[in-house]
């Protein structure tokens, strides 16, 4: 999947301005390893308060490729978005590989590994 066919969706004001945390956590995974933050819940159900509504969600990104389908979740497609507009985060991404996830608490990991496996072409 090419990031670049990925739009602009409702969760991307939330992740802007958390975006800040987002890029201190990506940082810090790389010296200190495995990073989490705490969101709250009505932070997604504010924004699409649909009670069928999932916001969880996996994602990896190896040296700027995704390396696996995100087309599901809109959450997750918001947050590409915002790594691709902030230079810092997004040099990080192009440097190292990173795994993303916000589980059913609304806790989101980040997790760094320092020397990226060869690439893997999943979903293309």
């Amino acid at each position: 999947m090419r990031i670049e066919t990925l739009a602009s969706n409702a969760f991307f004001p939330l992740w802007k301005k958390y975006k800040p945390a987002v890029v201190k956590m990506m940082v810090d995974a790389v010296e200190g390893g495995p990073q989490q933050y705490q969101f709250s819940k009505h932070e997604f159900s504010d924004i699409d308060p649909k009670k069928s509504s999932t916001y969880t969600f996996k994602m990896a990104l190896n040296r700027g490729q995704l390396v696996v389908s995100i087309k599901t979740s809109i959450v997750a497609q918001d947050l590409v978005l915002l790594l691709k507009q902030s230079p810092r985060a997004w040099e990080l991404v192009e440097s190292y590989a990173y795994h993303f996830e916000l589980d059913k608490q609304y806790l989101l990991h980040v997790t760094c590994v320092k020397e990226a496996p060869e690439e893997t072409t999943e979903g293309e």
